[in-house]
């Protein structure tokens, strides 16, 4: 490729985890069918039953620590070496990251990490280990999940917007849009942007905006994409 990169930014959603095996909330036989929302993913959740919710992402860590990057996630990693690619994931795991991708902003926190109960900023990584019922930090702060939950706001949401009106090239890989803020992230696009739409289900996008449709899941799909972007800008 001459001259400088173009930027690929990319928007992931539970299907390209679903491929890896990794249980996500919104497919069918997904974790929204086992427990309910307000239990486990809500701020009134966390202030009822914080131990539930802890053992909840305990057991979705250690789900973590096995599950391994598909195709799809090995692709967007791999167009590095053409593109400026910026992945913006809806995502809490880090099979982006253990893909080998470099810029990954995660919309909805890092089950890997943990925070006080009132500052989203002071982030701790822990890995893969079992947070404790009650766990402090070394201020004595009562810990949580890095997590987002519903009713709480989004703090990634305008970084991500920022990096939507800068692509020249626009994906969305596995993701239904009907999440938001997330889902509103495609009208921050420019009309000059090349976008792409991958996913096996019928997902609506407003009609003004042209997207490349790929009905495939994402290991498929990212392939097929790919192919073409190389062909036509490598």
């Amino acid at each position: 490729m001459s001259g400088s990169k173009k930027r690929l930014v990319v928007l992931t959603g539970a299907g390209i985890s679903a491929e890896s095996g990794f249980k996500t909330f919104r497919d069918s036989g997904g974790l929204w069918e086992t427990y309910s929302v307000e239990d486990v993913a809500s701020v009134q959740g966390l202030a009822r039953n914080p131990d539930l919710i802890t053992d909840f992402y305990n057991d979705l860590r250690s789900q973590l620590e096995k599950a391994q990057p598909n195709d799809g996630h090995k692709i967007l990693a791999e167009l590095e070496d053409y593109f400026d690619v910026q992945i913006i994931t809806q995502n809490v795991d880090n099979l982006h990251e253990k893909a080998g991708s470099h810029h990954v902003l995660h919309l909805h926190g890092e089950l890997t990490k943990i925070r006080p109960m009132n500052n989203e900023y002071k982030i701790e990584d822990i890995g893969y280990r079992k947070m404790e019922h009650g766990e402090r930090n070394s201020d004595g702060e009562i810990m949580r999940p890095h997590i987002v939950f519903f009713g709480e706001a989004v703090p990634e949401i305008m970084n991500a917007a920022k990096l939507v009106r800068s692509a020249d090239i626009f994906a969305v890989v596995g993701s239904s849009l009907v999440v938001y803020p997330a889902a509103g992230l495609i009208h921050d696009l420019r009309g000059s942007t090349k976008n792409y739409l991958i996913d096996p289900a019928d997902v609506e996008v407003p009609g003004w905006l042209n997207f490349r449709v790929i009905k495939d899941v994402a290991s498929r799909g990212v392939a097929v994409m790919r192919d073409e972007l190389l062909k036509e800008f490598a």
